[in-house]
């Protein structure tokens, strides 16, 4: 039966069985921690609900969101690559549920199975794609086009076009002030894109939302809709 994760789906059925029961089925209510910026984590997770965000911080306490993660991918995949702890907060921005399997037991598989080694790179790949794009959009582009382009990706990620967020979290994800994100989140309202109350965010209109958001979007969106080529045995 389908995990409603995109990479676990993608497995061969005797693969995913063997990790659905390495892991443990979780709930991840909103704020969650599942990797501190500067330390290895004890787990990787795979996400079936809801969506968790990368989030860098700067000494001076500013921050920006330089990834998300939903339930095409694997939360904490680089860890696998190497030593080198990640430099970035991640936690649940969007409350949901998931799977969560102890970093040295997948990281054995992940050594010793082809097939789930090359669905894992695929992910941490398109994810560095995406940091790439994100840390230019967070440099280049306009506070409401970021809005537009985080709202489309976090319903894509979620498939749901509600979100509860509320004017801090999203100041957090967009590295921008709670009074800018007050103004254009009022300028998508009127223009008829949103409709924003009580800390919920609903996409009113698809289309008008999409020709507000940047190009950044239709990058991202094309990376994560080429996941995943299926898995070939070497002959």
């Amino acid at each position: 039966m389908p995990t409603e994760n995109r990479l676990l789906d993608a497995l061969s059925a005797p693969l995913r069985n063997r990790m659905i029961r390495a892991g443990k089925p979780l709930e991840l209510p909103i704020r969650t921690s599942l990797g501190i910026s500067g330390h290895m984590p004890d787990f990787v997770y795979l996400l079936t609900r809801g969506a968790a965000s990368i989030v860098v911080r700067s000494r001076s306490g500013g921050s920006a969101e330089v990834g998300m993660i939903g339930n095409e991918g694997l939360v904490n995949a680089t860890a696998l690559m190497g030593p080198t702890p990640s430099q970035a907060d991640t936690f649940i921005q969007i409350p949901g549920a998931g799977l969560r399997i102890p970093l040295p037991m997948f990281r054995a598989c992940f050594n010793d199975n082809a097939e789930l080694r090359d669905y894992v790179l695929q992910h941490v790949q398109a994810q560095v794609v995406i940091t790439g794009q994100l840390s230019a959009c967070n440099r280049l582009h306009a506070a409401e086009e970021r809005l537009a382009r985080w709202l489309l990706t976090a319903a894509d990620l979620t498939h749901q076009e509600n979100v509860s967020l509320t004017q801090e979290l999203l100041a957090e994800m967009l590295g921008s002030q709670r009074t800018t994100v007050a103004l254009v989140a009022g300028a998508l309202q009127r223009a008829g894109f949103i409709d924003y109350s009580r800390g919920t965010v609903r996409i009113m209109d698809r289309a008008g939302l999409e020709q507000a958001a940047c190009a950044c979007y239709r990058v991202t969106r094309s990376v994560l809709a080429s996941l995943y080529v299926p898995y070939k045995a070497a002959v």
